[in-house]
């Protein structure tokens, strides 16, 4: 009985020294449906990481808005809740405002210069002001260049927006501007859009085309106007407790899969946007007719009041940078 017994407490103990029982398995909240390119992306991070880490690290991806609104996935990944969350950079701008600079519209004029300045020492900085409330900053995916729908009609200048119940995220600077161009901005997430769209409570938003797509809002609006007017980041964090937690080794390995898998989200949206536009078009009437001149001075009230909140500093660094060669 004696032998049973320590054979017993033996094999517990092995048990616990096995690579299984070290394995950390980590908790990814995203706001997408699983058709969205947020979603590829996270799927090839967990794939990536779990194959460098030999197992030790995994990842459980719970898409859809499944752990909460993206404010309450922030309020999860900071508490330990959950362990990473996309959502889009806006949502951060409570605790970092100066992140909302990167958000003004007409910021940048295309994608090469975002994802410069962006991966560049000015948006790199940003890490280092989350690491303050408890977030390691993996990188900037991209929603990407947000575009109007609506179900007036095609919008080619400002006075086109005029009236218009236009949905808006948590950005204070895009709520500033579709203020400015006479619409009236009402703030919802975007997991009640859909709905919100299809009874009238709104009649119009604006998202990037990968989001217009997965999320279907063309099943309810009938226009798409290419608007461009802002370029939208994605914050991707992580609880700072749990990475710290990691082994140098696999931190290191997170990081490093981290940023190959912002360069393949970035990838899916530039080789894919054609297409997605043709799938859309099925549906909804696309105007690429935009007098984005008249949208830039007619946005110009947004900016004023950032540099009236925050100062001017991040944005002439952000112009520094996007110019720099």
């Amino acid at each position: 009985m004696k032998h049973f017994m320590k054979f017993g407490v033996l094999a517990a103990a092995m048990a616990l020294a096995s690579p299984l029982a070290a394995q950390t398995v980590l908790k990814f909240a995203h706001p997408t449906p699983e058709s969205d390119i947020q979603h590829l992306m996270a799927e090839f991070f967990a794939e990536k990481l779990a194959e460098r880490t030999n197992g030790e690290v995994t990842v459980q991806i719970f898409p859809a808005g499944q752990l909460g609104s993206d404010v309450q996935a922030l309020d999860g990944t900071r508490s330990g809740i959950i362990d990473m969350q996309l959502a889009g950079l806006n949502n951060f701008t409570g605790l970092v405002p100066e992140a909302g600079a990167f958000t003004l519209p007409f910021m940048f004029p295309d994608r090469e210069t975002a994802y410069k300045v962006l991966d560049g020492e000015v948006g790199q900085s940003l890490g280092v002001k989350f690491e303050g409330f408890g977030l390691k900053m993996l990188g900037l995916p991209e929603n990407g260049f947000r575009n109007m729908t609506n179900n007036r009609g095609p919008i080619v200048e400002p006075s086109d927006v005029a009236g218009l119940q236009m949905r808006v995220n948590n950005s204070q600077a895009l709520s500033d501007m579709f203020e400015a161009l006479g619409a009236n901005p009402i703030q919802l997430d975007v997991n009640e859009l859909y709905t919100a769209l299809e009874t009238g409570v709104v009649d119009s938003q604006d998202h990037p085309i990968p989001v217009t797509l997965s999320f279907r809002f063309y099943e309810v609006q009938d226009y798409l106007s290419l608007t461009r007017h802002a370029y939208s980041p994605v914050g991707w964090m992580m609880n700072l407790n749990k990475f710290n937690s990691l082994s140098a080794e696999n931190q290191a390995i997170l990081m490093e899969v981290a940023a190959e898998s912002v360069t393949y989200q970035r990838n899916l949206a530039i080789s894919g946007e054609a297409e997605m536009l043709k799938t859309l078009s099925a549906d909804m009437e696309i105007n690429d007719n935009v007098n984005s001149a008249l949208f830039q001075e007619a946005s110009r009230p947004a900016w004023d009041q950032f540099v009236e909140n925050y100062g001017s500093e991040i944005i002439d660094a952000i112009l520094k940078a996007s110019a720099a060669e």
